[in-house]
């Protein structure tokens, strides 16, 4: 990716965080909402804008739909932020990737903390001979 859409990408996922927390009103964006990445088409003509959304599966997509039906009022209001001739039509994704990794941090945790070290069996690292098995 160009050094120049890594930046067009950056102003993106800024100012749609900024409209989303402070110019939406709709009650099903009540849950906490985070972009977390922005994908543009090299053509700028669209952009799939990827969002974490916290809270259960049902409140998850209330929320998708609310973003969904908002992203024509999303890509006026970035009109005016911009200095693109066009603004990309705005596609809303759900990313759980932070959540995957709070999971994963969780499950490490309680590994850690219901188990010690575990020796080695010397039974599985000597074959019969003696010798180690290969």
């Amino acid at each position: 990716m160009s050094r120049r859409m890594e930046r067009i990408n950056a102003l993106l996922r800024q100012e749609i965080s900024s409209i989303v927390a402070s110019d939406l009103n709709d009650p099903r964006l009540a849950s906490m909402i985070t972009i977390t990445r922005v994908d543009t088409a090299s053509d700028l003509s669209r952009a799939k804008v990827f969002v974490s959304i916290m809270g259960h599966p049902d409140q998850k997509r209330r929320a998708l739909k609310g973003l969904k039906s908002a992203s024509g009022f999303v890509k006026r209001s970035l009109r005016p932020r911009l200095t693109l001739r066009s603004v990309p039509e705005i596609e809303f994704r759900i990313d759980d990737s932070i959540e995957r990794g709070v999971n994963m941090v969780r499950l490490i945790d309680e590994a850690m903390a219901g188990n010690s070290p575990v020796e080695p069996d010397v039974d599985t690292l000597v074959g019969e001979n003696g010798a180690p098995d290969a």
